[in-house]
């Protein structure tokens, strides 16, 4: 009986002495650095949703017809305004694209903002479309697209008959040039097999715009109209309606449309007004207008015996945004023509609205 206690104690300080060693081997296994092997078999955060995410095919309702996207799209072409930009900010270079036609100021058919994302994201060579008189359809065929995206355009029936025969093509959700930012990217987006990359752009520049007109609280139930003046034919107006962009886009930033204005828009849906200068009057509740130009037209303008008499003209509570310049191209807005022009922008318009207490 006295042996087998002995062996019993034995035994189990044998067995305390092996589980002491094997903590101590555990221990200094959780401590090392561990190898490449455990590195690159490790849990990772759980990444946002993707292209990949994205359940085909996908059907889209527009204006000229509906579109079917069988599979995800791998080679995007975009015609005609901005387009590529929102392609651009959502990472995907374009197989090719509509040269800018206005604002651009050397011979390379990109904004600035354009030229700067194609930097970033190391394409130097862009295929661009020249289509200044028209769609270039054998270019656009020639860069084999799997879709193409006409969010913000003036395309026809016509023209878009003969792109789907190319590829599938996204056009705009109503009317031509009468798409907002946010549809805009939401439709490219879309088209793209990245619509929760599309929302997140949306929020992200909308926090941006957020961020700049609360550096200008002064803005905020100000009377606006964005009216365009012509030094060779003072007798008529052409305003853009809040369903354009450029005035969406002052509304985004706190003003308004002023009710003398927005009470003679037949059509909501319509991105324009001619008003005659008989009727200027209409300007008269207008605290800013905004327009293109520079200031020879504002001296023009001020100087007529009916468009002088505008309040907003007579105290210089005006935007005239120089033509053909990039900042008139970001009129229409996208994510980065915003990122890129926004706080020049609301410089000008914080500084005619100031001229209101001189």
């Amino acid at each position: 009986m006295k042996n087998k206690r002995k062996y019993s104690l034995q035994t189990l300080l044998v067995a305390i002495i092996l589980v002491i060693a094997l903590v101590g081997c555990s221990s200094q296994s959780n401590n090392s650095t561990p190898s490449p092997t455990a590195s690159a078999e490790a849990p990772t955060t759980e990444a946002p949703a993707s292209q990949d995410d994205t359940q085909y095919p996908i059907v889209i309702k527009h204006a000229l017809g509906e579109t079917v996207i069988e599979s995800k799209p791998e080679r995007v072409v975009t015609v005609q305004w901005a387009n590529h930009d929102v392609a651009l900010a959502l990472g995907v270079v374009p197989v090719g694209f509509s040269a800018a036609n206005y604002g651009v100021q050397d011979d390379s058919g990109l904004l600035p903002w354009t030229a700067a994302k194609l930097k970033e994201l190391n394409e130097s060579e862009p295929n661009i479309f020249q289509d200044t008189d028209g769609l270039d359809f054998e270019a656009i065929s020639d860069a084999n697209p799997d879709v193409i995206l006409a969010a913000y355009s003036g395309i026809t029936q016509e023209d878009y008959d003969t792109l789907s025969q190319i590829a599938p093509v996204v056009a705009y959700q109503s009317k031509p040039w009468a798409t907002t930012w946010r549809e805009q990217v939401l439709f490219t987006a879309e088209g793209m097999g990245m619509k929760a990359e599309g929302e997140q752009l949306i929020k992200d520049t909308e926090a941006l715009v957020k961020e700049g007109a609360a550096k200008y609280p002064q803005m905020q139930g100000k009377k606006v109209v964005w009216v365009n003046f012509s030094a060779t034919d003072m007798s008529k107006l052409h305003l853009y309606t809040p369903a354009d962009p450029r005035g969406a886009f002052l509304i985004e930033l706190g003003m308004e449309y002023p009710e003398s204005i927005t009470s003679q828009i037949t059509d909501p849906t319509s991105y324009s007004l001619q008003l005659s200068a008989e009727n200027a009057e209409a300007l008269n509740d207008a605290d800013i207008i905004i327009g293109y130009g520079d200031e020879s037209l504002y001296e023009a303008v001020k100087a007529d015996s009916l468009l002088g008499k505008i309040p907003a003209i007579q105290r210089g509570s005006v935007v005239f945004i120089g033509n053909g310049t990039p900042l008139a191209a970001s009129g229409n807005p996208n994510p980065l023509s915003i990122a890129f022009t926004l706080d020049e922008y609301l410089a000008l318009i914080g500084g005619a609205i100031d001229k209101l207490n001189e």
